[in-house]
């Protein structure tokens, strides 16, 4: 899945890695919370999900590359939780930032995931996947705007008359035949099941 931002690639960066401001566009979470960073520069954390009826805990680890040789730069990310009633498990994915020659950043992401309902993941899986693509658009309006995303609850989906409103169908989406992590940066590798 990708967008391109019209946006500085260090605004990106600070939007999505600074664990105070990952949340308020991306509607995944409800809260991170970093925990300690080590000696590779890998950073651990403890994230939410807030539901009405339920709050989903776990623990993730992190690393980034902020300086690479073509310019771009690649978080990599693990993720768990023992939460049983998590629809999710454990996982992991990374995010890409490639500046564009016009000056815009391509985001790009991949990730797979341990399905924690079973059958019932066909359903959870496209709703994850559009999750993330509204969050994605929801990104792109804040870098490019300023606009913040708070301005734009899960409920303005339906503001189907507001044409600035955020849209998953603004994503780009992997081509078939593709895995999720195909391009995941070698810091993916590197990291150890946070569990």
């Amino acid at each position: 899945m990708e967008i391109d931002i019209a946006a500085p690639m260090e605004r990106i960066w600070t939007l999505t890695q600074d664990t105070d401001l990952h949340p308020r566009w991306d509607v995944r979470f409800s809260r991170i919370t970093p925990t300690e960073t080590d000696a590779s520069g890998a950073r651990r954390f403890t994230y939410e999900r807030e539901t009405p009826l339920h709050t989903v805990r776990g623990t993730g680890i992190s690393l980034g590359e902020r300086r690479r040789p073509d310019g771009s730069r690649t978080s990599a990310l693990r993720f768990s939780t023992r939460d049983r009633l998590s629809p999710i498990r454990g996982g992991r994915g990374y995010w890409r930032y490639l500046p564009l020659p016009d000056g815009r950043v391509r985001f790009v992401t991949g990730y797979d995931y341990d399905a924690g309902w079973g059958l019932l993941d066909i359903l959870v899986r496209p709703l994850i996947g559009w999750a993330t693509a509204w969050s994605f658009d929801r990104l792109r309006i804040w870098a490019e705007t300023g606009v913040p995303p708070e301005r734009w609850p899960l409920r303005t989906v339906f503001a189907w008359s507001r044409s600035d409103r955020p849209r998953a169908a603004r994503c780009g989406r992997r081509p078939a035949g593709r895995h999720a992590l195909d391009g995941a940066p070698a810091t993916l590798a590197t990291l150890r099941d946070p569990s």
